[in-house]
């Protein structure tokens, strides 16, 4: 078959055009050659990458990791592939004994700075062999400064800009000792109802693989061993978003051609970026867990796909192969991790109890142990650790504490926010506003407008305190309105004995209620902010349904019943049902998790100090029924009016509330003038697409120029619609811009089936340019 990464290609190259991103597929071996040659880091931090990125120097690296390798004990190799937790999972193991008896490679679940200094420095010069240690943690959207979370990143459809917050979160992380992130998730979520949809980039695998890259990227830097900037880990391999029914962890049934076509491409962008590690993910896939599956790991990851790097599992899921009913007990469980080719036991310490007696018996190889003990130690040494095992820790407090951090926070926000309505032009806010009812659970939380997955505690600003500092003449009568909470802990909070976070009672609802109605009919309109908290999404934050939870809908129709008019902010993490809403409320700003600087960017949109230029990277159900639901779905037998089915339901349409791509903004944009250049082309022929894209309106403001194609016939049925090509631009008002993409094998080619290989295929292939997956600017070509 080959290297899968020959064809699943489609690594997102830049190409700058008019001061924007520009993200064309090309079939790129050039990012697998970088992470499978090195540039690596053997010197002081003052030595470029670039400049050790050569076989010479890659070949340092193995000699030194193989005579490191030969004087190692078995246990200290099975230590290499433990990664412990910095508290005691047992008296007898306590974190500073194993590593000093070089039983661990690897920590997690600390950001102490002195803990991480004084637990490495322990490694490093009281353990035998002095072997750094790797600091894990989830730096999943900043660390001190907390940018959106990454759905909101990918709203803003700008990697760049995702580069950029990913290569700060890395500054701050590695000023504070923290020098590996568990970080991007690029699992592809069409299904709402998964909490962890906030965690990556939405439903499309073209957009999902730019802001891959851009993160890997952002994080690692142009190589791994970048001064600065840490290991990244791409996650879950593989299909993890693909949960039955959206139940995080649940089994995932994916057939091939999904897997290849869909869910495998952002993964294959990260490797193509040089991510350093991978790590497996929870569930069975296809009846087999992912931790335990050496075709998963082995022949699709390593063969075909080109990584070069070591795979780590998820948390405790090596042991937990025994709970799949996959392996007979925990010494099974080890086996089955080694066979798989899994390097590193996250956290159970499986490895550590019961590899020694299983090399003992010839279960596992002395082989096995090696060849994954080696790949660790490779990373380490790209990584530079053995020179620099500290990091910047000295500078922490200067790191974290940059204004532009800060500031770059504050734009992220500001460039992810979605219009979805505004009827009547009701936003942006009058300065002139004279009093406005702020009402609702979230309106005035500083912490869930971070979102969950947040690192060292930082003050964010809520947007209370946005539209105080906006609004400094406008009276601001802020009303709680009500409560929604989780309706169960999280696990790990339930093993402690801890319940889930206490729900306002009815009869106080009531009262919140009825203050919330006294207080929109006292003024001129009313900002209502309603949503999820921070739990209410996330890892083991699944939902049965998408319905705004509490007492936010009846709070929502009783302000609006006042006839007042009313802006709805919503801060969440995945869509909800907003139907009602859609239909009844003049305007609704999709905010995410905004971070920490979520409460002045919202007041900045609001009262159009800044023109939102965000589109939704998922499509929006109208009510949970729809779910899972995507754009670029087959056809089927019936003739299509549009792109979505007639309706495949009797009851309701099978269109979403808002389709993949959608956004609104304060001004108009208009497109004309689609010209492709060629009418025909060979299999690996090129047509080259222009569009004239014009801002019709008065404001200066953004759009996302969006390509789509459709393959009308061939060997398999193609989904209706692909994205294949966008750009971010800003344009003054009357400004015409000529924005150009490319469209050759690389975008047309697929994985087929049928004859279980990447085709380009004889077909007439449609095209579309527009401001989302509905595009109906239009023109065709045939490949022959």
């Amino acid at each position: 078959m080959g290297n899968l990464g020959e064809r699943l290609s489609h690594t997102i190259t830049p190409h700058h055009m008019h001061k924007n991103i520009k993200w064309a597929l090309t079939a790129s071996l050039a990012g697998l050659a970088l992470a499978g040659t090195g540039m690596v880091p053997l010197q002081a931090a003052d030595v470029s990458p670039v400049e050790l990125s050569t076989p010479s120097a890659e070949a340092q690296i193995q000699q030194r990791a193989d005579a490191l390798l030969a004087r190692m004990t078995l246990i200290e190799k099975i230590g290499q592939l433990t990664q412990i937790g910095a508290t005691p999972i047992a008296p007898d193991r306590q974190p500073e004994d194993l590593i000093r008896k070089g039983m661990a490679g690897s920590v997690l679940w600390t950001i102490d700075t002195a803990q991480i200094n004084r637990l490495q420095k322990i490694a490093v010069e009281e353990s035998r062999l002095g072997i750094p240690l790797l600091f894990g943690f989830d730096v999943v959207h900043g660390f001190k400064n907390v940018f959106p979370m990454p759905i909101g990143m990918a709203a803003s459809w700008e990697p760049d800009l995702v580069e950029q917050a990913c290569s700060i979160a890395a500054d701050e992380a590695y000023a504070s000792g923290v020098n590996w992130t568990f970080a991007p998730m690029v699992d592809i979520a069409r299904d709402a109802r998964w909490g962890r949809m906030v965690e990556g980039a939405g439903e499309d695998p073209f957009l999902g693989a730019a802001m891959a890259r851009a993160q890997v990227h952002g994080y690692q830097g142009p190589a791994l061993g970048t001064p600065g900037r840490i290991l990244s880990s791409t996650k879950h391999f593989a299909a993890y978003g693909a949960a039955e029914g959206g139940r995080d962890y649940d089994s995932c049934y994916v057939p091939e051609v999904l897997l290849y076509n869909v869910y495998l491409r952002p993964f294959q962008a990260c490797i193509d970026a040089g991510v350093g590690n991978v790590m497996t993910a929870y569930m069975s896939l296809n009846d087999i867990p992912a931790t335990g599956n050496p075709w998963l790991v082995k022949d699709l990851l390593r063969e075909q796909m080109g990584f070069h790097g070591f795979v780590i599992s998820d948390s405790y899921s090596v042991l937990s192969m025994t709970n799949h009913g996959y392996s007979a007990d925990e010494k099974d469980a080890a086996r089955r991790g080694i066979e798989a080719g899994v390097n590193m036991d996250m956290g159970s310490q499986d490895y550590l109890r019961n590899l020694e007696a299983l090399v003992a018996v010839g279960k596992v190889s002395m082989g096995s142990i090696d060849e994954l003990v080696r790949e660790v130690l490779i990373v380490k040494l790209r990584m530079g650790l053995f020179e620099h095992p500290y990091g910047n820790t000295d500078m922490k407090d200067e790191v974290l504490g940059k204004p532009a951090h800060r500031a770059a926070t504050l734009l992220a926000a500001q460039k992810s926010m979605v219009l979805l309505r505004n009827e009547g032009g009701l936003l942006p806010l009058s300065p002139n506003v004279s009093s406005i009812a702020l009402i609702g659970p979230l309106a005035d939380s500083a912490e869930d407008i971070k979102g969950p997955w947040t690192c060292e505690w930082d003050q964010a600003v809520s947007v209370r305190e946005g539209l105080a500092r906006a609004l400094p003449n406008t009276t601001i009568r802020y009303v709680q309105g009500g409560d929604m909470q989780r309706a169960y802990p999280m696990p790990w909070e339930a093993r402690e004995g801890k319940s889930a976070p206490a729900l306002m009672d009815e009869a106080q609802m009531e009262v919140e209620l009825a203050k919330a109605v006294d207080a929109a009919n006292a003024s001129e309109l009313v900002v209502i902010v309603l949503g999820e908290r921070k739990d209410m999404c996330g890892e083991a934050a699944s939902s049965s349904t998408i319905a705004l939870g509490g007492n936010q809908q009846a709070l929502l129709e009783a302000v609006v019943a006042t006839g007042k008019p009313v802006v709805l902010v919503l801060l969440n993490g995945r869509p909800l049902d907003i139907t009602w809403a859609s239909e009844n409320v003049s305007a609704i700003l999709e905010a995410w998790f905004p971070g920490s600087e979520g409460g002045n960017a919202i007041a900045d949109v609001l009262t159009g100090a800044v023109n939102p230029g965000g589109k939704l990277p998922v499509t929006w159900p109208r009510s949970v029924g729809q779910c899972p639901i995507y754009y670029n779905h087959n056809a089927t037998q019936s003739p299509q009016t549009d792109q979505y089915f007639t309706s495949l339901y009797a009851n309701d349409t099978t269109a979403p509330l808002y389709p993949f791509g959608y956004g609104l903004s304060y001004t108009t944009f208009s497109y004309s003038n689609l010209k492709l250049d060629r009418d025909v082309i060979g299999v690996d022929g090129v047509v080259n697409v222009s569009i004239d894209v014009c801002n019709s309106g008065q404001r200066v403001g953004d759009e996302v120029v969006q390509l789509y194609i459709h393959q009308r016939y061939g060997s398999q049925i193609r989904p209706v619609r692909e994205l294949k090509g966008f750009e971010r631009i800003t344009l003054s008002p009357g400004e015409t811009r000529t924005v150009s993409f490319k469209i050759g094998p690389d975008e047309l080619r697929y994985w087929n089936a049928k004859s279980r290989t990447w085709l380009v295929e004889p077909s007439t292939f449609d095209v579309w340019v527009g401001g989302d997956s509905t595009a109906t600017t239009h023109s065709l070509f045939r490949v022959e």
